[in-house]
């Protein structure tokens, strides 16, 4: 077979729109193994936050989460690789986030630091409601400061993150990229909400998710990573994704396939775009692989 290896995003991808993977999904992953597949799960989550969706699938390839800043064992929960930020890029940007009013959400290798998350909270700058419905529903490990001067594993940090207003943190976004130019990745994303809490966003309103990584730290960087330790080509690697953290690896692999409901960034790259998410479209992509229909 040309293919040898599967990338998959999750939220909106492997995952329908409640979170949870369709019975087709998990049939067709299952195919894509016996098949000869290697899959690896590539999610903008952490570890802890996708653990339900790995267990449905039966994962035992190593995962690339938080965006492809760290590669760990889903069995062991064991940190394979990672890629950190700069202590002085993580103080920049949790500066500008705090100055926007928002929480700095610090993630951690949690192997090294023990917890997930160091949330960076001084006055005026509240965690927001769905952060925290978030981190309950997922039993996040999370410390709390005052200040990053009290981060007792500032070795240990991965990404900077902020949830909130999608044009207040179209602000901040704007302030990262220009004071920072090519030293970092910058991501911002819809956030995945409760519906109670999309009844509370005003007409027009979104609730958005900024993220910023090491220049390095990508999916496609994490996916490159493990096929060289599995001698796979590029030109083997397919990957199927939605969000804008999805563009690398669907313009890096063999055959990228954009989900029906992906963004239109990922839809031009893309060489086939399947059904969407709520459509099994991950199971409808995997069958037309498998059967030599898209190459």
């Amino acid at each position: 077979m040309r293919y040898s290896l599967l990338a998959l995003d999750l939220d909106g991808t492997v995952f329908d729109r409640t979170g949870h993977v369709p019975a087709e999904n998990v049939a067709a992953i299952r195919r894509a193994r016996e098949a000869g597949f290697r899959v690896v799960i590539c999610t903008g989550r952490g570890l802890v936050e996708c653990i339900d969706g790995l267990v449905a699938i039966d994962q035992r390839d190593p995962v690339v989460v938080a965006g492809g800043s760290i590669i760990a064992d889903p069995i062991s929960r064991r940190t394979l690789h990672r890629f950190n930020i700069h202590h002085e890029l993580v103080a920049h940007a949790v500066r500008i986030v705090n100055s926007a009013g928002h929480a700095a959400l610090v993630l951690k290798d949690p192997l090294e630091a023990g917890f997930d998350y160091l949330v960076v909270n001084p006055d005026g700058c509240e965690l927001d409601p769905v952060t925290k419905w978030w981190f309950a529903k997922m039993k996040v490990n999370v410390q709390y400061a005052a200040s990053l001067a009290h981060d007792p594993v500032p070795q240990a940090t991965v990404r900077v993150g902020a949830c909130g207003l999608g044009h207040v943190l179209d602000r901040a976004r704007a302030e990262l990229e220009s004071t920072l130019g090519d030293n970092a990745v910058i991501h911002n994303f819809p956030a995945v909400v409760a519906p109670d809490h999309v009844k509370t966003l005003g007409s027009g309103q979104t609730l958005n998710i900024l993220e910023l990584f090491d220049k390095d730290a990508t999916k496609w960087s994490a996916i490159q990573h493990l096929a060289k330790q599995w001698e796979i080509d590029a030109a083997r690697i397919v990957a199927i994704g939605d969000e804008i953290n999805d563009v690398s690896m669907i313009q890096g692999a063999g055959l990228g396939i954009a989900m029906g409901n992906a963004i239109p960034a990922v839809k031009s790259i893309a060489k086939h775009t399947t059904r969407r998410n709520d459509e099994a479209g991950v199971a409808h992509a995997i069958d037309q692989v498998l059967s030599g229909a898209w190459s």
